[in-house]
């Protein structure tokens, strides 16, 4: 996938990665309703994200229904490269250092992290 997928798109995305086939209706009862979004403005988001290759369609009848293409462990791993590429020269480092001087690292996090090197350098 080239194109970068909106804040918007990636609700949509969200709902189709925790369930897929849906239909268009299916997808916008499953948006979270604080959005406000009419089934219109998701049908506009489903189309994005056909022409962007993040999700595909097969006929139902009379309806579509969407499913993913993209696997949303592919996703977060790309949009966390870019992340980390783009705020912190490619360096992990820096990002967690950063987290850390703002206290946002809880203890339990601290912990979580520990155990995760532990894990790695066996």
């Amino acid at each position: 996938m080239a194109e970068r997928i909106s804040e918007a798109e990636h609700a949509v995305m969200e709902v189709l990665w925790n369930e897929s086939p849906l239909t268009a209706q299916d997808v916008a009862e499953r948006v979270d309703p604080d959005r406000g979004w009419s089934a219109n403005t998701v049908k506009t988001l489903l189309g994005r994200l056909l022409a962007k290759a993040a999700i595909a369609h097969e006929e139902d009848g009379r309806r579509y229904l969407y499913r993913p293409v993209v696997a949303r462990e592919d996703y977060v791993s790309g949009e966390s490269r870019r992340l980390i590429d783009r705020l912190f020269g490619g360096k992990l480092t820096p990002l967690v250092a950063h987290l850390a001087e703002r206290d946002e690292i809880s203890n339990d996090d601290i912990v979580e992290i520990e155990a995760l090197l532990k894990a790695l350098k066996q």
